[in-house]
């Protein structure tokens, strides 16, 4: 596949899984053989932590959308750079809803292989997430 349709293809997963709630899409995209060499501890490192992993948020962030800033392709790599945007309404790692919006900035690597996802690279940043819903000191 061309880098311009693994790009597609990674965007498709952003707006119509994550931002879309549609579990049939993860199911296309993510290959039997996907690898979250970032997955959250206590989840698996395959589809079905990524499924459990955005179940979580979308109890926590229900309005949860996706910003993509920018993409690069080389290869069979797809680097994203993109934020999530939602309303703290839920739950969220024993945080009880703040009702705050937050905005959650993440760096995604995808390697996929005949269209499909087979591993990924992932930086969140927990921190600024934390900060926002004053679950860690602000600094002066």
């Amino acid at each position: 596949m061309s880098t311009q349709q693994n790009k597609h293809i990674v965007r498709r997963m952003n707006t119509e899984f994550i931002q879309g709630h549609k579990l049939e899409v993860a199911d296309e995209i993510l290959d039997d053989t996907f690898i979250n060499h970032t997955s959250p501890p206590g989840l698996s490192q395959g589809k079905d932590g990524v499924r459990a992993f955005f179940e979580m948020m979308w109890k926590a962030f229900p309005d949860m959308t996706v910003e993509i800033f920018d993409q690069v392709a080389e290869g069979d790599l797809v680097t994203t750079r993109k934020a999530f945007h939602g309303t703290h309404t839920g739950d969220f790692m024993g945080i009880p809803p703040t009702h705050k919006r937050v905005r959650i900035d993440v760096i995604d690597i995808i390697r996929l292989q005949d269209g499909r996802f087979v591993e990924h690279w992932g930086i969140v940043d927990q921190m600024g997430l934390m900060g926002q819903l004053e679950a860690i000191p602000q600094s002066p």
